[in-house]
């Protein structure tokens, strides 16, 4: 099993984050602009793992490089069926560099919205947290 699966599927916060890239680029199937920066996006990761219910992966595709997967994933979010994608880009040292994700249908990306959008105070204070400790 590849190990990003392995700490989603396992709700592995800390190995999920170590998985990332320090300038890895996350782009939200909710937000307008993308997220920049491995301490915004492991906090953003925690807070999906947080909403996510009944989470799992049921397909994934791997270039043959290695370098770019895609996760194919059901979950449900406040009662609403998400069927979603992790596209990952991999950067030369197996990092995460890249990470895009999309769902459907409308309904329950409006629901992801609303719920994570009630997570976004806890994720920008994790964030700032995981900052000032990497600079102290």
């Amino acid at each position: 099993m590849h190990p990003f699966r392995q700490a989603v599927e396992s709700r592995d916060a800390d190995a999920l984050a170590a998985l990332l890239a320090d300038n890895v680029v996350f782009t939200s199937p909710v937000a307008f602009k993308p997220y920049e920066g491995k301490a915004i996006t492991a906090a953003l990761l925690r807070g999906v793992l947080r909403v996510f219910e009944d989470f799992r992966y049921t397909r994934e595709i791997a270039n043959p490089d290695g370098r770019d997967h895609a996760f194919v994933f059901e979950a449900t979010v406040a009662g609403k069926q998400v069927n979603g994608c992790d596209f990952l880009h991999f950067d030369d040292d197996g990092k995460i560099d890249d990470f895009v994700v999309m769902v459907r249908p409308l309904s329950a990306a409006t629901a992801l919205a609303e719920a994570m959008g009630a997570q976004f105070p806890q994720i920008q204070r994790e964030a700032t947290e995981e900052l000032t400790a990497a600079t102290e």
